[in-house]
């Protein structure tokens, strides 16, 4: 699994970088006969090594490009934006390279990189997703420019801080448990309204959730079980995981004799493109304890949640 710290690299770092690119590529600089920087991010990156290189910019069209050009770019992460250039034989530099790239450059500052780079030139981290946000207006043709779209990467960042406000939280700091006023009899909490994000397509998907499970001693307040629900929804996620995430949790922090968790869901992904079925709802289950191997708790719980 990816973990990316978050680093931020500064003006000297950035010259250190390009002293280091300097030092790979002068043996063989004598080939080039410009350099070209892969908007944005290349472009400071290509303005320091023709300095350092002494090698004049690119200024003409990326689609007329010399072939003894060279291409730089700030970072490869999955590898596709500098695949074509590599796959055409162009020579290729870059600051940072993620370890799990797809394809390598020809010349790199730091390989194998597993940090979240946040370059001087982006300012804070927040400004530099905001970029990513309108190079996707850019992509699907629109006018990032007009009047309506001018704040949309702000609001869409901030948009995100509620969307997936769930990662970072960790379910035993939200399960009160309780030892008075424990029972034997099932405890369930239902048409609990979720939202979340597809992970595959990046779209919606919402609905209700049904959460319950038979006290072994112990207890949580009711709302923690809707809390719960939240803390896995706001993710990027599957249906199907939700609910193993949240019966495992229970069973992790209660101890229960079992536990239970239905959710019911319109998909975007169906609805709006794809296969465009309006109104296919969704259903998955996760059991377990005595709501697997006991078919009347199972038959009482389903009888509940109609």
């Amino acid at each position: 699994m990816k973990k990316e710290n978050k680093v931020y690299y500064s003006t000297s770092d950035f010259e250190e970088g390009v002293k280091i690119l300097t030092e790979q590529i002068r043996p063989r600089h004598d080939r080039f006969t410009s350099v070209y920087g892969i908007p944005k991010g290349g472009c400071p990156l290509a303005v320091a090594l023709s300095r350092s290189l002494r090698l004049p910019l690119w200024e003409g069209r990326e689609d007329g490009l010399d072939s003894n050009t060279l291409v730089v770019d700030d970072l490869i992460d999955s590898g596709k934006t500098l695949k074509p250039f590599i796959e055409t034989g162009y020579t290729t530099a870059v600051l940072h390279c993620k370890e799990w790239a797809e394809v390598k450059p020809t010349f790199c500052a730091h390989p194998n990189c597993r940090d979240w780079i946040v370059y001087w030139w982006e300012g804070t981290e927040e400004r530099s997703i905001e970029d990513s946000v309108l190079r996707q207006l850019q992509f699907i043709g629109e006018d990032s420019t007009r009047e309506g779209l001018i704040e949309t990467p702000l609001r869409v960042v901030k948009s995100w801080k509620e969307l997936y406000s769930g990662y970072g939280k960790n379910p035993a700091d939200i399960l009160k448990v309780f030892k008075e006023g424990a029972c034997d009899d099932m405890v369930l909490l239902k048409d609990i309204e979720f939202y979340s994000t597809c992970e595959h397509h990046l779209l919606p998907f919402f609905g209700k959730a049904h959460i319950a499970y038979i006290p072994n001693g112990k207890v949580v307040g009711i709302s923690k079980l809707a809390r719960l629900l939240e803390i896995f929804s706001r993710r990027m996620q599957i249906q199907e995981r939700i609910g193993q995430q949240v019966t495992c949790a229970l069973d992790e922090l209660l101890c229960p004799l079992g536990s239970a968790c239905i959710l019911e869901a319109q998909h975007f992904c169906m609805t709006s493109r794809g296969i465009q079925k309006q109104n296919s709802i969704m259903v998955t289950s996760s059991l377990t304890g005595v709501f697997r191997s006991n078919a009347s708790t199972r038959a009482e719980f389903m009888g509940l949640i109609k």
